[in-house]
């Protein structure tokens, strides 16, 4: 029996294993690094040590001090968790070298799945449906387009679509270089590219007895730079013969390499219905929640009862109903899904399931991945699963770094993705509309700029009010009233100019708005609050539930980190005879204005700007902080063209390219690979042509 587990990882992860340990009475080891001391999995374990330093090669992937740090603590068990050293066969030894119990498959399995091209042959013996691949050096223009892939590792990285047969040198060498530096080998492949194709995957558990269960479909086909955005099960739109074809792929799979815990077989769905094998991850993923809600299970408990060799039943529970799962990311989609960093002050989502790594007031920095949360929401039909999800992502309160919860909705909402006629370009293909402006966004933002300023007024110290509603103003028709405030992060500048009566507001650009209350201090507004629900295994024999799975929300509960904002005003206006209601938090500049239409994020702005805050034209500046792993080979002096990659950034697990901004001549180069560097560091400055 397992009566201690250290979980070698950290946020999201680390927090959902240490719930399912809670339930089954095993008491629990965080570990963290420096920039995750005072993290949430770290005060939710009975004991925490510390990893000396930031990067996660000093930290979270240094295997010797995670099997020291479970021995000393008593630990007698280790669950990797995914990412890091999770698909380790040398950790997974060292793991079990110490007497310590692997809470995963067995080393030898990792192996066998580690290199891409390696579980390709074993796919081929065993006769999994796979995609040949396709010597680099004979790729010809008939071959296009292709796929270049890093033979290790995942989440995109090392991979490159090449549509046009010059790019390919360039293109192999990039991808040779990121695999490189992000998993220590450098060894790629190139296969075809499905055009129009679907993600799908199947999620076994295999326990030490011979058997093996898959748990149906997921569809993961919305992805951004090949890392997955929603998921959902099962796939839908796939024919019984085709679902058989995953079914026995994915056993056979798990058979041939004598496969134990969870896995997970993805295979690529052409348009013509045939699947492909892509590769195994032999470890939980990120995406399991959403089986667990249709199956009814709680995988971490499964993955633990199989490491302590307890037998799976002959069948896995029957799939009811359907469950969507949405990545939340501290990312700006729009502006080429750069990271973003800072305060995540307040997340909050009513009625989902929401997985989250950081609470209330803690930093998003530049070290880990930026995914904040992931949210979830399961009902009888594909149909409600995605409008639920649709409208609670949209009535959340996220106070914080900008995210991609915009492009969520859209996307949720999308026709296409309605009617499952999704695939892997998606995003991709429909990028703009998903992050353009909507047509009546502009009324709107004026309309929660208005709310901003009265909710400024409404904070500051009352004396005598007006209509007993708004402090701070006497009983005289008061002096017209100017409020500049810049949206986030389009930057669109909005300036707010009303006047506050005897007879009520006057309100330039709205004649026909009227106030009806501005208080400060009121509480989240009804029905926007959170809901924490806790569901349990089904018993032996009984039919499972959609939503039966393990439902508490790991996510931060209600309100705001002590000292980080003022208290939040809740503004009522009357909008041509519709009462329209916005709750306004500030946090020192940053106004949230959240309605239930969404939230609009301004800054507001000075009354006498800075007239030093400028940098001289052609200035490259850091657009995050991050690492700088490579240089173009160019030298200040060199004329450059616009758009041409000057160098590459890399920060959150992404690499970000630094282009010219115009062509003209390379001034100045303030960048050499390694160096770190915070956000606006001049990088580079290119001399525009005339």
């Amino acid at each position: 029996m397992i009566r201690s587990l250290l979980v070698a990882n950290r946020a999201e992860i680390a927090r959902r294993v240490f719930r399912t340990c809670r339930d089954l009475g095993i008491a629990t080891v965080a570990v963290h690094s420096d920039a995750d001391t005072g993290a949430p999995h770290a005060g939710e374990a009975d004991a925490a040590v510390r990893l000396p330093g930031d990067a996660p090669a000093d930290t979270y992937l240094r295997g010797d001090l995670l099997v020291e740090a479970a021995l000393a603590t008593g630990a007698d068990a280790v669950h990797p968790g995914y990412g890091f050293l999770s698909e380790h066969a040398d950790f997974a030894r060292a793991v079990r070298g110490a007497g310590l119990v692997w809470v995963g498959p067995p080393p030898e399995a990792m192996e066998a799945m580690a290199s891409k091209t390696r579980a390709k042959e074993i796919m081929r013996k065993a006769g999994v449906p796979l995609l040949d691949p396709i010597d680099p050096a004979e790729v010809t223009a008939g071959d296009l387009p292709v796929l270049v892939k890093a033979a290790a590792g995942g989440g995109g990285r090392g991979m490159r679509v090449v549509r046009e047969l010059d790019a390919l040198p360039a293109e192999l060498d990039s991808a040779r270089a990121e695999a490189a530096s992000a998993f220590g080998d450098g060894e790629i492949f190139v296969e075809p590219y499905m055009e129009g194709a679907r993600h799908v995957e199947v999620q076994v558990l295999a326990d030490t007895h011979g058997t093996v269960w898959t748990l149906g479909t997921r569809d993961c086909s919305l992805q951004r730079r090949h890392q997955k955005v929603i998921e959902e099960a099962p796939a839908p739109g796939l024919d019984g013969e085709l679902r058989r074809t995953l079914a026995e792929s994915a056993a056979n799979a798990a058979r041939a390499i004598g496969y134990e815990g969870a896995g997970t077989v993805e295979f690529l769905v052409s348009p013509a219905g045939r699947a492909y094998f892509l590769e195994m991850n032999t470890r939980l993923q990120v995406e399991h929640p959403v089986t667990e809600e249709i199956h009814g299970l709680d995988l971490v408990a499964l993955q633990l009862r199989i490491a302590e060799g307890e037998p799976l039943g002959p069948e896995p529970p029957a799939a009811r109903g359907h469950a969507v799962e949405a990545r939340l990311y501290a990312e700006d989609p729009a502006r080429d899904w750069r990271p973003q960093t800072g305060v995540l002050h307040r997340l909050e989502v009513a009625g989902l399931r929401v997985d989250a790594g950081p609470a209330d007031g803690d930093a998003i920095g530049v070290h880990y991945d930026p995914m904040l949360a992931k949210v979830v929401a399961v009902a009888p039909t594909r149909a409600e699963a995605v409008r639920r999800l649709a409208h609670g992502l949209e009535r959340a309160r996220i106070h914080g770094p900008v995210t991609n919860r915009e492009l969520l909705v859209r996307a949720l909402r999308h026709p296409e993705f309605e009617a499952a006629r999704m695939d892997t370009g998606f995003l991709e293909r429909h990028l703009p509309e998903l992050t353009a402006a909507a047509s009546d966004d502009d009324e709107a933002a004026r309309l929660a700029a208005l709310a901003a300023a009265l909710a400024d007024a409404a904070r500051r110290p009352a004396t005598t009010t007006v209509a007993g509603r708004l402090g701070g103003w006497r009983n005289v028709p008061s002096q017209p009233q100017l409020r500049s405030y810049r949206a986030e992060p389009d930057g669109t500048e909005h300036e707010v100019r009303y006047r506050l009566t005897r007879d009520g507001l006057l309100a330039e650009d709205f004649p026909e708005v009227r106030l009806l209350s501005a208080e400060p201090g009121r509480g989240t507004a009804a029905g926007w609050g959170t809901e924490t629900r806790r569901g349990t295994e089904p018993k032996p024999g009984a039919e499972p539930k959609p939503g039966a799975g393990p439902r508490p929300v790991t996510g931060p509960g209600p309100g705001v980190a002590p000292g980080q904002a003022a208290a939040p005003a809740r503004v009522v206006l009357d909008v041509a005879g519709v009462r329209r209601t916005f709750e306004v938090t500030a946090y020192g500049d940053r106004r949230y204005v959240d309605t239930p239409q969404g939230c609009h994020v301004f800054t507001a702005l000075p009354r006498f700007p800075d007239p030093t805050a400028r940098t001289e034209p052609g200035s490259l500046l850091a657009p995050m902080p991050g690492t700088v792993v490579r240089v173009a080979e160019v030298k200040a002096g060199d004329r450059v063209e616009a758009g041409q990659p000057l160098l590459w950034l890399e920060a959150m697990k992404m690499e970000h390219r630094v282009t010219a901004p115009a062509a003209g001549v390379l001034t100045a180069l303030h960048a050499t690979p390694g160096h770190q560097v915070e956000v606006g560091a001049l990088l580079a400055v290119v001399t525009a042509e005339e």
